[in-house]
């Protein structure tokens, strides 16, 4: 099929495109959030082409994915007369867990009949209230980076995009306390203006969080973070906070999750002082995101909901 969809998170996006499709993302000169065409830090296939607005009318389309309600706004205005929804299936791709109060986690696309919501985690299809709209949950697939981890470093990898702006939401408040023992490494989008490492080469990224003893999870509120499943790919032990996702995706065997910061320390300073044991949960964390969190199965759940929705 050839499939339009906006460059909105880089690891999903990267998952997604292995699969025997082709893959159109719009791009403006700018590259900003309405087109930022192909990746520029993560490899992706030549099955992933760029184009630009004012060609959109004219390009063969079997389905549109939208991720947001600019996307679909801009999809009606760029795709010359073409409705998502009427004239092309429409898959509305929810990455977030819903923000507010309880009773008001209404989604944008509820009680709609002319398209699908697709959830990335059971948590997220838990609390959005979706109203009538048919809803399915296609839980991630991580291209796997190979089972890297040494260890070396006494240290804990953290990866937080825009740690700054989302203190509380990914528990950015908490990293001071929490590499009270054992020092912590940040690394992502942003994490420059907090001392840490940013805007690495994905591969580059998965070699240095490798070298770390830990991989810390200290997020409270995200869908479910694909850094910790790129993590447990990549063999590393885990200690998580106990929120959204986390505790289904991390087994007791791979890890420590928990709401109670003074448990996270001790697991911190317990696998910093613990290599062997640090390795074998890193082995156990690897063998249950490979079982849950592969490629294919994820490129297979996609293909389905696309067989359904195009048929």
């Amino acid at each position: 099929m050839r499939i339009l969809l906006w460059h909105v998170h880089g690891s999903w996006t990267t998952a997604f495109v292995q699969g025997a499709h082709e893959y159109v993302v719009p791009v403006v000169p700018d590259r900003g959030p309405d087109g930022r065409g192909r990746a520029q830090t993560w490899s992706w296939p030549g099955s992933v082409v760029e184009v630009p607005p004012e060609r959109l009318a004219r390009e063969p389309l079997d389905v549109v994915i939208v991720q947001s309600p600019r996307d679909e706004a801009l999809a009606a205005r760029w795709l010359g007369g073409r409705c998502p929804g009427r004239d092309l299936p429409l898959v509305w791709l929810e990455h977030n867990a819903p923000q507010g109060w309880i009773n008001e986690m209404r989604h944008p696309a509820a009680d709609r009949g002319d398209l699908t919501i697709v959830h990335v985690t059971h948590f997220n299809a838990l609390f959005w209230d979706t109203g009538t709209t048919p809803t399915r949950v296609i839980e991630h697939g991580i291209v796997d980076p190979g089972e890297q981890y040494t260890g070396e470093l006494a240290r804990a990898a953290v990866v937080v995009n825009e740690p700054e702006r989302r203190r509380r939401v990914t528990g950015t408040d908490l990293l001071a306390l929490l590499g009270r023992d054992v020092p912590l490494d940040l690394f992502g989008i942003g994490a420059g203006t907090l001392g840490g490492i940013e805007n690495l080469p994905q591969a580059r990224l998965h070699a240095e969080m490798a070298r770390r003893r830990v991989y810390l999870h200290p997020v409270r509120w995200t869908s479910l973070g694909l850094s910790l499943l790129e993590a447990m790919h990549l063999g590393m032990p885990v200690v998580a906070l106990a929120t959204t996702e986390a505790p289904s995706a991390v087994p007791p065997d791979a890890g420590v999750v928990s709401t109670r910061v003074d448990v996270l320390l001790a697991a911190l300073r317990w696998l910093a002082d613990d290599p062997e044991q640090a390795r074998l949960m890193g082995k156990a964390a690897r063998a249950a995101a490979l079982a849950r969190y592969g490629l294919a199965r994820f490129l297979a759940d996609w293909d389905a909901l696309l067989a359904e929705v195009t048929a």
